[in-house]
């Protein structure tokens, strides 16, 4: 496990003889926003970043504070913001078709979208999947499957090819195979925990079908983003409290994506478990059986349209 000044300098010595493709999905705020700050640090902005969210106000401010390059032929290096609604696997799909058309590569897939809800019920999509559930996980695996061809394309070319879905690596539960899609059993504190577990399986069915490119599920810890003010009413009476308990207990976003990135680059290939720091779980909170996996796989490729 690295302290942050470990993370830092190995985080430093990262120089790509190529300018990479990072694609990172909810790089609007918090943890992706951090994140895209520090790639466009250690590369000297020599990184083409494409922010896939809903806010391009929040995006282009993140944008105008980055370092500025060019490429060997004098253009500059790009920056794009792409608006995509998550909670349809449709309009994921109309994203991912997009870049297809315009990429030949994507060397880095950072999944870091938030959506925690712990108060209402089963909030169902025009496309019958549940809104939580939706934005926790199928909109991950929806990514990583139609933008996978662009990651092959980094393989390659002897580039970089890494997927990292920033969420609960090390906190799965046990999973109900009878009913996945939480339609007949649905609690949004189980929503929450399943799709941790649904991640860990995820990434490691992925790295199985795709043994030359990294899978990384990954839990940042408790950071300090939006995601941490209350938002139900009953709550927000204790704001103070709890902005207070935030400032005395979680690390700040850039920190956490010192850590992330220090994860992200680590691993080469394969399937990676990590914890807060980059650590390596084993096998902690990952004891899903063969049968469990290949039926969250199966599940995830139908519900997510992919077949």
């Amino acid at each position: 496990m690295p302290d942050l000044a470990t993370a830092k300098a190995s985080n430093d010595k990262f120089s790509p003889s190529y300018i990479p493709v990072a694609v990172i999905v909810g790089g609007t705020s918090g943890i992706g926003e951090a994140m895209i700050k520090a790639i466009a640090h250690y590369t000297g902005g020599k990184v083409h970043l494409i922010t896939i969210g809903r806010n391009r106000t929040a995006a282009e401010k993140t944008f105008a504070s980055l370092p500025t390059a060019t490429a060997e032929d004098g253009k500059p290096v790009l920056r794009e913001f792409v608006f995509c609604n998550a909670e349809l696997m449709e309009n994921i799909k109309t994203t991912a078709t997009d870049l297809s058309a315009r990429l030949t590569k994507i060397n880095y897939l950072i999944l870091s979208a938030g959506y925690a809800d712990l108060w209402s019920g089963r909030q169902e999509t025009e496309e019958g999947i549940d809104k939580l559930l939706g934005l926790r996980y199928y909109s991950r695996f929806k990514y990583t499957y139609e933008l996978l061809p662009l990651l092959r394309n980094a393989k390659d070319a002897g580039e970089d090819a890494k997927v990292m879905s920033i969420l609960a690596s090390g906190l799965g539960r046990a999973i109900d195979v009878n009913d996945l899609g939480m339609k007949h059993s649905y609690k949004a504190y189980k929503a929450t925990l399943a799709s941790g577990s649904y991640n860990d399986i995820m990434v490691e069915e992925f790295a199985k079908r795709n043994p030359e490119i990294s899978f990384t599920h990954i839990y940042p810890g408790f950071v300090d983003t939006p995601g941490t003010r209350p938002t139900h009413w009953a709550l927000r009476l204790f704001t103070p409290l709890i902005v207070l308990l935030v400032w005395l207990a979680a690390i700040s976003p850039q920190e956490s994506a010192e850590y992330m990135l220090f994860a992200l680059f680590d691993g080469e290939k394969g399937f990676f478990h990590r914890g807060s720091k980059g650590d390596d779980l084993g096998t902690k909170g990952y004891s899903f059986t063969d049968e469990e996996k290949r039926a969250v796989w199966e599940h995830s490729v139908e519900v997510t349209r992919c077949a």
